[in-house]
């Protein structure tokens, strides 16, 4: 039984990955859970060729081998389902706004799918979590439901853990915690970002500013008019394809303003 109030699917995301860059490595392994408003769940798990090698530092943590994902299919072939699975979906995840998510959305817009997340609401266990105990899953899991995570980096059981950490964080912290998405949503992120990586924040006037380097702080707009080169130097950096686009699409703002 569940303590939350869903007005539609909410689906938890884990992924095990090839390495940790969200614009270069890839997907091995995804696990999803998803509950439904009358309180039914659809899990879904897939292995996943990833067209490229994965680390030995990676395989060390998941235990995923090259041999073990060759005859998978790759996400090119599992995206148009499971988009459509995602479909109107709120997405949740243990830190999955900064990597699972990420991560997500570039494996789409490689695949040819324009995954928008901007219409979703995004919960973010760790940063609740973050917010009021500042630990791992692990220890996560071990503080809250006094119990051993045996099977932690295997896709399903890190998302199965992760929603039975969320249920008892809304019971452990009721007087806190609210049941809806919007609220934890909101209590789940740091900064309202224009992207889903975080590069691009939005400021107290709701100005897309950028979130990193000697521009920190300063409006994208700005930086596009008085140093239009540095658009040609992002769009040839090693950012997310979602990242390019939205600087992209304020270029294009910039332009039709001119």
């Amino acid at each position: 039984m569940t303590r939350l109030k869903l007005n539609r699917p909410l689906a938890f995301i884990d992924l095990e990955t090839t390495g940790v860059s969200v614009g270069s490595d890839r997907i091995v392994e995804i696990a999803i859970i998803k509950l439904n408003p009358d309180g039914s769940k659809t899990n879904k798990t897939h292995r996943v060729n990833p067209e490229m090698e994965i680390s030995l530092e990676s395989t060390s943590i998941h235990g995923i081998s090259n041999a073990d994902v060759a005859n998978e299919p790759t996400f090119t072939d599992l995206a148009p389902n499971l988009f459509k699975f995602l479909f109107d979906c709120d997405l949740a995840g243990y830190n999955s706004n900064k990597f699972d998510i990420p991560m997500l959305v570039e494996e789409f817009y490689r695949a040819g799918i324009e995954f928008d997340f901007k219409e979703r609401k995004l919960v973010d266990v760790q940063n609740i979590f973050h917010k009021m105990e500042q630990r791992t899953l692990v220890a996560a899991y071990k503080f809250y439901l006094n119990k051993d995570l045996t099977n932690a980096h295997s896709a399903l059981a890190d998302i199965e853990a992760t929603h039975e950490i969320l249920e008892a964080q809304l019971e452990r912290y009721n007087d806190v915690l609210k049941t809806d998405i919007d609220f934890l949503e909101e209590f789940s992120q740091y900064n309202k970002t224009a992207d889903i990586m975080g590069r691009i924040v939005f400021d107290d006037k709701n100005r897309e500013c950028i979130n990193f380097g000697k521009f920190k702080g300063t409006p994208v707009e700005e930086v596009f008019r008085k140093e239009p080169g540095y658009y040609g130097w992002l769009m040839n950096g090693d950012f997310p394809l979602s990242t390019k686009k939205v600087f992209k699409d304020i270029m294009d703002r910039v332009k039709a303003n001119k």
